[in-house]
């Protein structure tokens, strides 16, 4: 790996990391999602200033190039990643049909409510 291609990748780590920092302290991003965020950014420095972890990850997974094994991981982490918002919309699909079901029985128990209040009264 060139020194510039080091450079590139470490200014891209401290940039996410700023980013991610800024994100939660606008509260635009949760906790959960900010420290896999940060994970992310530290594994991205950590790979540009030791490349011969790669190089050894590259051969461990019988890749033929370092570039290889960064789009591999590059893919698995979205595939997780993916998989965890799919988990975490239909938890919120199951949430939402229910307190839909709850709201509408509420109305229904209201309505019903408000025409006893109207037959008890005097006419």
């Amino acid at each position: 790996m060139t020194p510039t291609q080091r450079i590139f990748a470490a200014v891209v780590a401290v940039l996410l990391m700023l980013f991610v920092i800024n994100a939660i302290r606008r509260r635009r991003l949760e906790i959960q999602y900010a420290i896999l965020w940060l994970i992310v950014a530290v594994g991205i420095a950590v790979l540009a200033t030791w490349y011969d972890l790669l190089v050894t990850l590259t051969h461990f997974i019988g890749a033929v190039l370092p570039t290889t094994t960064l789009f591999l991981f590059g893919i698995l982490f979205l595939v997780l990643i993916n998989i965890q918002f799919s988990m975490r919309i239909s938890q919120l699909q199951t949430r939402l049909r229910l307190l839909t079901q709850e709201h509408a029985l509420l109305v229904q128990k209201l309505a019903r409510h408000q025409s006893e209040e109207k037959d008890d009264s005097p006419q």
